[in-house]
């Protein structure tokens, strides 16, 4: 592999509620190239993230061509992914997908102003899968170590960690709430799937 070849960022894991407050975005060069990536609010840089939900909603929001709009939820909240003619295969998933169902998905984050000057976070998806309850669980669990693992080594020594307490000023401690939520709602669904 030659070494201008470019290598794909990690996807990262987050929760909806986290995804929808990073509304923070930054190259890390002039490169018009260069990736743009989303700021976390627990400190973690994202060019591409990998969420798991339930896709309760599919829309053709397109005015001239197909611009499908998916609306998936995880324990703390909702994504909202768009794809059009440049995601032939996530737009044919969105187009044909029965509600509701799991769905994995991985994309990059979007923002967007509106007109009242707000920002808007969303997903543009690079793949989207149908998959198992099982899979979604794992998600869940992963996702909740992983949000944890950032909030409990959350230093603003580190870049990162510096730049989201600058940009967002937040309790971290919320996120930890969403955690200890997203398990017990998955808690709550074993206990009811297992007396069905």
């Amino acid at each position: 592999m030659s070494e201008s070849a470019p290598t794909r960022e990690v996807a990262r894991r987050a929760f909806a509620a986290e995804f929808n407050d990073a509304t923070y975005t930054f190259k890390e060069s002039d490169d018009e190239r260069a990736p743009v990536y989303s700021l976390l609010p627990t400190g973690e840089r994202a060019n591409r993230v990998f969420v798991v939900g339930t896709l309760t909603e599919t829309e053709d929001v397109g005015e001239d061509s197909e611009y499908w709009r998916g609306r998936i939820v995880d324990p703390t909240g909702t994504f909202f992914a768009y794809a059009g003619q440049y995601q032939p295969e996530a737009t044919s998933v969105l187009r044909d997908a029965e509600t509701p169902a799991y769905v994995a998905v991985v994309g990059k984050p979007r923002t967007y102003e509106t007109d009242e000057g707000d920002v808007n976070v969303s997903l543009r998806p690079e793949s989207i899968t149908v998959v198992d309850a099982g899979t979604r669980d794992r998600w869940v669990v992963e996702t909740a170590e992983r949000t944890l693992d950032r909030i409990e080594t959350f230093d603003t020594a580190d870049e990162y960690d510096a730049m989201s307490e600058t940009q967002y000023e937040v309790d971290l401690g919320i996120y930890r709430d969403q955690v200890v939520k997203a398990l017990e709602d998955l808690e709550d669904e074993a206990e009811v799937a297992a007396e069905a």
